[in-house]
């Protein structure tokens, strides 16, 4: 197998184990919305796992289910509650897992269209899933619909810079 998907699952696994920790940990928008502190970690995620789908398929999906499972053992050692714990692995297994049939189905079309075609259903769905499985009841209507508004926004942005940073470069730079 190629370095650079070694390198690239790494990284995608990384990105899940630092974003999940610091999940609960919330920085608010000016106006309206808050994100929490590891989406800014999590945004890379979703296009940082599109760079994989060149290893093929099963590549892709033990990548994920390594996420998953590394996601799960390290909540349960650093005691983060069950309900982060239960968010995270659907979240990451269902939008995960959409995204890659997404990406799957646009193969032929260029790198950006594949990248926001699939980011454009996983995106809002991995947000959805884990901001109400992880904080309905813990936090109130207005927090969750602010949550959801703030990371949804901050996803897409740096998911957005993510796919225009190809191989050391954004791809305006490239000859």
């Amino acid at each position: 197998m190629s370095k650079k998907y070694v390198i690239n699952a790494i990284i995608y696994i990384l990105a899940t184990l630092g974003a999940n920790y610091t999940a609960a940990w919330f920085i608010p928008f000016p106006i309206f919305g808050q994100v929490a502190v590891g989406t800014f970690i999590f945004g890379i995620t979703f296009t940082q796992r599109d760079k994989l789908h060149g290893a093929g398929r099963r590549w892709v999906y033990g990548t994920i289910a390594i996420a998953a499972l590394a996601n799960v053992l390290m909540s349960a050692v650093l005691a983060v509650p069950l309900r982060i714990i239960a968010a995270s692995f659907l979240a990451i297994v269902l939008a995960e897992t959409a995204d890659t049939e997404i990406y799957q189905k646009l193969l032929r079309y260029p790198w950006l269209v594949r990248v926001a075609g699939s980011n454009a259903v996983s995106i809002p769905l991995d947000t959805l899933l884990f901001t109400l499985v992880a904080f309905a009841g813990v936090l109130s209507t207005t927090e969750i619909v602010s949550l959801l508004f703030g990371e949804t926004v901050t996803k897409y942005a740096i998911g957005i810079l993510v796919a225009l940073w190809r191989e050391g470069k954004f791809i305006w730079q490239e000859s």
